[in-house]
């Protein structure tokens, strides 16, 4: 299993980003797909969730701002980051999850940075 996540970088306060996290191994239309990130000294949180027919649920720190979706032909889960601010700094990891009673299945993609700054 694989999760790329792509697009990662340097943004300037009130700018946009975009990151796409292309998947391979797995069934993905079955899966819940999500960003989370991790800011330096924190813990990994939650961002923004899609499921495979398109409900969302996002942080409250990121709601209006960010966007996800996905493309179950292409495998892909992106997510657009708009207003950006310096707190949004983190290191974005792309996560894959499944639930299929007896057990879970979670799969992290290698995570790509974020810098806000000016």
């Amino acid at each position: 299993v694989q999760l790329q996540a792509f697009g990662g970088g340097l943004v300037q306060p009130g700018g946009s980003l975009s990151l796409s996290c292309a998947a391979s191994g797995i069934r993905f239309s079955a899966y819940v797909m999500g960003w989370y990130r991790q800011a330096p000294g924190k813990q990994r949180a939650l961002v923004a969730t899609i499921t495979s027919i398109g409900s969302t649920n996002y942080a409250d720190s990121v709601k209006g701002r960010f966007t996800i979706s996905r493309d179950n032909a292409k495998n892909t889960v992106y997510l657009q980051m708009n207003s950006l601010k310096p707190e949004d700094t983190a290191v974005y990891f792309c996560n894959a999850y499944k639930s299929d009673w007896p057990r879970d299945y979670n799969y992290w993609g290698q995570g790509t940075l974020v810098t806000v700054s000016s």
